[in-house]
């Protein structure tokens, strides 16, 4: 309010002294005279003034029509002018509006949509570093993989966008299977930009696809350095790669380095299961039992597995079952209540056919947490206890309708491995795998039980038999089979 106010009498003031001072001119006395032509001109004091300003008005607006006029001349010629800024801001917020709606129409899922105003924006902005990108993604959106694929070649050639050129390109080639060229998209990828996390994640992921396991530790180094991967994870995986690379290297023969790199990834991360058990038998090799009984004992403490115990079992392959179960009682002190335990020390004890600690031994497993190998393993302690047949058969019905128990499954996909990989066969996922049991219940016979000495004596030949037995499925006589050719091996091993 003040400030109008203020305003207003300025104004006022301006007016005032304007005023004053023409009154001024127009009592003045004199003038000028100017003759012309024979014309003689008389101007008072006021009316030179004014003249003057005319003047100077006049001046000004025929300087502008030549500035125009030199403006023009220039614009026709190509130069830089007022006027062809002017156009030059029209095409350019022209141009950014049109890449504005297509971005807009990218993030709305209008692909086709999308790529036409990129080609808009294009022809007003000249900037392909922008424009290039926009129509690249939205060529994918609408399905145009070859469209996508030039434009991001596009990109590769200027050093600004090359790396979002290549990453283009690589994740095309990743979508249409073709590992060997996405491997190489992405070591340059790495090479442009090596912190750069979802490019080093691919990159690790396609070396150890392709079992570069050199390659991928390298990597796993560059990722820890840079941050992206926390130091406990990167030291599980860098003792995941070891193994491998060991695996790889017992593979081609070479004996001592896939031993020293065994014990190397047994080292990295003593819970890694696979790598305990080659250590372990590395340590056996040298005849060095002590060794092997630490490493398997530091793993079954974290994760009892049965690949553990049949690798114990190796420490000493010619000891009696009563020797054994003594021994392998280092073993299963630390983990008694866990179901592995149980199960393993139920089998020690029909190997020595002491079927009552058997059944000790086993507890309520087959009630509290039933599975094909436990029910299987009380199948074998009712035929050494001397059950029926019938009743021997009931608990194999159970185990072939149970759960198979815990897997090598990968937390990615949930796919069930037979043994331990580094790479999910599945979904190519890298170090995914755990022993545990899947989120679904699978039904499958108790095969594979290395440990598993099972039934001690043959069940009965069906022709002696004096009673009529119940007819059987087809299935559970497999598993029947099964159990009685396992049964036969322990006998011939122990005779």
């Amino acid at each position: 309010m003040l400030w109008s106010l203020l305003k207003v009498l300025v104004f006022v003031a301006i007016i005032a002294a304007l005023t004053l001072g023409a009154g001024y001119l127009m009592e003045m006395g004199g003038g000028a005279v100017i003759n012309m032509a024979g014309l003689e001109f008389t101007l008072s004091p006021l009316q030179i003034i004014l003249g003057l300003v005319i003047l100077l008005v006049a001046l000004w607006v025929v300087l502008k029509l030549l500035s125009l006029l030199v403006a023009i001349l220039k614009f026709i010629n190509g130069d830089e002018t007022a006027i062809s800024r002017y156009f030059s801001k029209n095409r350019e917020r022209k141009g950014y509006q049109a890449l504005s709606e297509g971005m807009m129409a990218l993030a709305s899922g209008d692909g086709s949509a999308a790529m036409s105003k990129a080609a808009k924006a294009e022809k007003y902005l000249a900037k392909p570093e922008l424009t290039n990108l926009l129509t690249a993604q939205a060529a994918e959106m609408a399905g145009d993989a070859q469209k996508a694929e030039e434009t991001y070649k596009k990109l590769v050639k200027d050093e600004a966008t090359r790396f979002i050129g290549v990453r283009g390109i690589m994740k095309q080639k990743l979508a249409d299977g073709d590992t060997d060229t996405a491997l190489q998209l992405a070591e340059r990828a790495f090479a442009l930009k090596p912190r750069h996390e979802e490019t080093q994640d691919i990159l690790l992921k396609l070396q150890a696809q392709g079992s570069d396991w050199s390659g991928a530790r390298k990597t796993l180094a560059v990722k820890l350095k840079s941050g992206t991967l926390p130091r406990d994870v990167h030291k599980r995986r860098e003792a995941v790669l070891a193994l491998s690379q060991a695996a790889g290297v017992l593979d081609d023969g070479n004996d001592i380095e896939a031993r020293e790199a065994a014990i190397e990834a047994n080292r990295l991360s003593p819970d890694l299961i696979p790598a305990a058990v080659m250590a372990a038998r590395s340590y056996i090799e040298q005849d060095q039992k002590r060794y092997a009984v630490r490493v398997l004992k530091k793993a079954w403490d974290v994760q009892p597995h049965p690949e553990l115990a049949a690798t114990f079992a190796e420490i000493e392959p010619d000891e009696t079952p009563v020797d054994r179960i003594k021994r392998f009682a280092k073993l299963t002190k630390a983990k008694a209540d866990h179901p592995e335990t149980k199960m393993l020390n139920a089998e020690l004890n029909i190997a020595a056919e002491d079927f009552p600690a058997a059944r000790r031994a086993l507890g309520d497993l087959v009630e509290t947490a039933p599975d094909a190998r436990s029910l299987t393993i009380m199948a074998a302690i009712e035929r050494g206890e001397g059950s029926s047949d019938a009743v021997v058969k009931g608990w194999l019905a159970r185990a072939l309708n149970a759960p198979r128990g815990p897997q090598w499954v990968c937390d990615a996909c949930n796919h069930i491995h037979a043994e331990w990989e580094p790479v999910c066969g599945n979904c190519a996922s890298f170090d995914t795998l755990s022993w545990k049991s899947p989120p679904m219940a699978q039904i499958a016979a108790p095969t594979g039980v290395a440990m598993l000495p099972l039934i001690v004596g043959a069940l009965e030949d069906n022709s002696s038999a004096e009673t009529a037995e119940t007819p059987l499925t087809e299935e559970v006589e497999v598993v029947e089979a099964e159990v009685v050719e396992i049964a036969e091996d322990a006998l011939e091993t122990k005779a």
